[in-house]
């Protein structure tokens, strides 16, 4: 992405020399012959998969003395057409647009761009995406996808809930993928000879890529949220909330009840759930359009999170007691 994103950016071709110093990725030694190499390896890999996907890279020279050759996308053949979506299509597309925001795409995009603009190449103001980050995911996302990406084997620290201290793990990662709102890695468990799959928020300390790129290649046709689903089991829920509506708010939380009674101040809403910190990152989401009734664990859960908020924006957090 931070590649198409670069090369859609300027109306100019660019050469392979000016895509490794402004693209995210591909920073290298040009004086390193072995380093100069792998570059050249991923680079060939990356405009191979971008072809393969439709993306119309193109090939040719800013000017008549330039000896080496460039690169850029059309933008009169990269355009989509317009696309009629129905309501929940559209809904489907707004969720997966937001969490293609995050990945560190905001800083690495914009980055780039300004090396662009500092060597002198012309950006075009109206190609940019002006991406931000929207949503946050666990610190091992990066580094997983990256390794996914390149097939290069990592290593991490991961603690089960059966035992509080963490084990080296070595995996051959095949992709990343979100199951019941969690993101799980799945792939090659080296130590164990098997498929397994690992949650990202129970990895501990920074994932660290082992050995070189193209190490190894995932089975063809792998289904990884399927994997998931069968290695997850089902969910149970074992606990009923009690959550107090504004009226004609919180539509979501509606889809989600069990049983809605209407009262003088709202609506009471019966949730079952089966995780109390999942259930309440949802109920902060909607602030004051909701109150938790109980059960108490989930009142603690809402006003431990709510404090965190707080934290994050003011950089101190407000003395217990703060109103959910």
């Amino acid at each position: 992405m931070n590649l198409v994103i670069c090369l859609l950016s300027t109306r100019r071709f660019l050469t392979a020399a000016q895509i490794a110093a402004t693209v995210p990725g591909y920073e290298h030694n040009p004086a390193d012959p072995r380093d100069h190499e792998a570059f050249q390896r991923k680079f060939e890999r990356d405009k191979a998969e971008l072809r393969e996907l439709g993306v119309p890279l193109e090939t040719g020279t800013a000017s008549a003395f330039d000896s080496e050759p460039g690169y850029r996308i059309a933008h009169r053949e990269y355009a989509l057409p317009d696309i009629p979506l129905e309501p929940d299509e559209a809904a489907a597309v707004g969720i997966a647009a937001r969490l293609w925001q995050h990945a560190g795409l905001a800083a690495a995009a914009s980055s780039g761009l300004a090396k662009l603009r500092a060597a002198g190449v012309d950006v075009d103001p109206q190609a940019t995406l002006g991406v931000e980050p929207v949503v946050t995911v666990d610190p091992s996302f990066g580094p997983l996808t990256a390794a996914a990406r390149d097939r290069r084997a990592v290593t991490f620290a991961y603690r089960t809930p059966e035992n509080d201290t963490a084990a080296t793990r070595h995996l051959e990662p095949w992709g990343v993928v979100c199951w019941q709102g969690r993101w799980y890695v799945v792939g090659h468990d080296s130590d164990r000879a098997a498929t397994r799959c690992f949650r990202l928020s129970r990895i501990v300390g920074n994932v660290r890529a082992t050995g070189r790129d193209g190490a190894f290649t995932p089975p063809p046709d792998v289904d990884l949220i399927s994997h998931v689903a069968r290695w997850s089991g089902p969910v149970v829920h074992t606990g009923r909330a009690s959550v107090l509506a504004r009226p004609g708010r919180a539509a979501g939380l509606r889809r989600m009840a069990e049983h809605t009674e209407p009262g003088p101040d709202g609506d009471q809403l019966t949730i079952a759930y089966a995780d109390v910190e999942r259930l309440a990152a949802t109920l902060v989401g909607y602030g004051s359009d909701v109150r938790v009734e109980g059960p108490p664990e989930l009142r603690e859960a809402v006003i431990q999170q709510l404090k965190e908020v707080v934290a994050r924006h003011e950089g101190t957090a407000r003395p217990a007691g703060v109103p959910t």
